[in-house]
């Protein structure tokens, strides 16, 4: 009896033990050294200030977004920020068209994880998926991605794309209960 009761208690105390290395702090932890090691594997420059409208990205200058955990921006196109009405315009007939609340976003991307020669999900092209990604802009309920939202927000403007390096918890729900970072290749329109 002493016998049973004593490998019962070696069979909880390994299985406890094998449980604690996948705690998710401890996937929270590697998850953090796979963006560190994808930083420095493509030698990005973090900017630590959030750039101004008018500066010119270089390949690999990358914006740490204040307020989120390795969250991290980079500008590939700034989009259109003004439309003219008219053939012969003049300062009324322009249109400011930086993104506000509500608006539909329709987005297409392509996504791929931190390790090297990742797998790419590709929604680039009608060939890759017949209808885009959309969503209300500043709605969680469209789109649970927050990091989604603060690349919106950085964009400003339709037609702009980006790439953003995405942490779990910042990411979509499957993302996020995997702990699994992404990538994603991000470019928008607002929809009429």
């Amino acid at each position: 009896m002493k016998n049973n009761l004593f490998l019962w208690l070696v069979g909880i105390a390994l299985i406890a033990t094998g449980c604690a290395n996948n705690t998710y702090n401890n996937l929270r932890n590697q998850e953090d050294r796979l963006i560190a090691n994808y930083l420095s594997r493509n030698n990005l420059v973090i900017l630590k200030e959030e750039p101004d409208v008018n500066h010119v990205w270089t390949e690999k200058e990358y914006y740490q977004v204040r307020g989120y955990d390795n969250l991290y921006f980079h500008l590939i196109e700034r989009g259109d920020s003004i439309r003219i009405d008219s053939i012969s315009p003049t300062l009324q007939d322009t249109v400011d068209l930086t993104i506000v609340a509500n608006d539909i976003i329709v987005t297409r991307y392509k996504q791929f994880q931190l390790t090297e020669n990742p797998d790419t999900l590709s929604y680039w092209t009608t060939l890759d998926q017949a209808y885009p990604y959309e969503f209300h802009y500043g709605h969680l309920s469209d789109c649970e991605a927050k990091a989604w939202h603060v690349a919106v927000k950085l964009m400003k403007y339709p037609d702009s794309q980006c790439e953003i390096i995405v942490p779990s918890k910042l990411g979509f729900t499957v993302d996020q209960t995997s702990v699994t970072p992404y990538v994603y290749i991000l470019k928008i329109k607002v929809k009429q």
